[in-house]
């Protein structure tokens, strides 16, 4: 596997306060790995911070017919929302159930997965609110984590189980089942799984044909043997997955200190329209036992742009951790990325295969 290489960058993280200067563009930070990544780069889009103080942020989705984006602030038990219109925030909800991962549904109707309640819900028109999933198998959910909606109506979830590791992104608890991708039939509303090859599965969103499931796996944080990568399956009948392989490793070279190989993870994905996929990244470490790399958050964290054969062609650096992305805004041209206690956004000339 071709590992990529970071590109000569600050190493110093970047102030984005109202005291800033502003950037000189083209904006410094969106970084061209391999001339494919060239043409996304706008020269007069710069990142913006858009707002902080959350304290982990996460799963962030754009409401077109509303023009708005949503995410959660998981420790804070709170969904809050950005109006396009003025950038205006307010508080959506709270409590939200420590809500993480969040999207939209074909009827714009909003779906969360809850950590505090173990289960994946969704909020009708009327305010009130439906439980979709909460068990399987006649045991309770571990926590799950990220969503996204096919076109036949069917609910992909993850289920990795962070939530109930601590009290702190929901209430402590065991994990009763193997961390676990499922998929919510629309008809009767059964519970499928459909992979529980993965160590953790995190992020995971479709291929612009839905033909393809991407899915992060971030096992590494609990488990010695597991990967630090994104794998692909195929997508057989729209209702299973089949055939699962690496489709990117999130290990990389930091030229600047002799080639040492550090890798990371992977989060929250999204692909764009031409099946390039977009990968909120951090936590990065030394691949050999022992080294010292300094910098090595300066220059990994952000978003890691791969393109359709798995290879790293640019980045969007950042100065925290990024957890999740999504496209948004009425041409689905604007990045939101949700890191840490931030939420940045950046315009790109690519177009979100789908509305979150």
């Amino acid at each position: 596997m071709t590992l990529g290489t970071f590109a000569a960058a600050p190493l110093c993280a970047r102030d984005f306060g109202v005291s800033a200067p502003p950037v000189r563009y083209p904006e410094p930070d969106v970084i061209v790995l391999d001339p494919r990544f060239k043409k996304y780069k706008i020269g007069s889009a710069p990142i913006q911070r858009l707002h902080t103080g959350m304290l982990w942020a996460e799963g962030p989705a754009w409401s077109g017919a509303g023009g708005y984006l949503i995410w959660s602030d998981i420790p804070n038990d709170a969904q809050l929302r950005w109006l396009a219109e003025d950038g205006h925030i307010s508080t959506l909800r709270k409590p939200a159930r420590n809500s993480n991962g969040n999207t939209f549904d074909r009827e714009s109707r909003q779906l969360s997965c809850e950590h505090g309640n173990r289960r994946v819900v969704r909020y009708e028109r009327d305010g009130t609110l439906t439980v979709l999933a909460d068990k399987f198998n006649g045991k309770p959910l571990n926590a799950p984590n990220d969503i996204v909606v096919h076109p036949d109506g069917g609910i992909w979830f993850t289920d990795p189980g962070y939530g109930i590791l601590g009290n702190y992104e929901g209430n402590k608890g065991e994990l009763q089942i193997k961390e676990a991708v499922y998929r919510i039939d629309p008809a009767g509303g059964k519970i499928a799984m459909v992979s529980d090859s993965l160590f953790k599965p995190n992020g995971l969103c479709f291929s612009p044909d839905y033909k393809k499931l991407y899915i992060a796996d971030t096992g590494a944080t609990h488990y010695d043997k597991a990967p630090r990568n994104i794998q692909v399956f195929d997508v057989v009948d729209g209702t299973g997955l089949a055939n699962g392989r690496e489709f990117a490793s999130m290990a990389m070279e930091f030229s600047r200190t002799g080639n040492s190989k550090v890798a990371g993870l992977a989060d929250g994905i999204r692909c764009d329209t031409e099946g390039n996929v977009w990968a909120g990244a951090g936590w990065a470490e030394p691949v050999e036992k022992g080294a010292v790399v300094e910098g090595i958050g300066e220059r990994y964290d952000g978003v890691h742009i791969f393109a359709t054969d798995g290879q790293r062609i640019g980045q969007i650096l950042l100065p925290e951790v990024c957890s999740n992305v999504c496209f948004g805004g009425p041409r689905r041209n604007r990045l939101f990325m949700t890191a840490s206690q931030s939420l940045y956004s950046v315009y790109v000339e690519a177009i979100g295969a789908h509305w979150c």
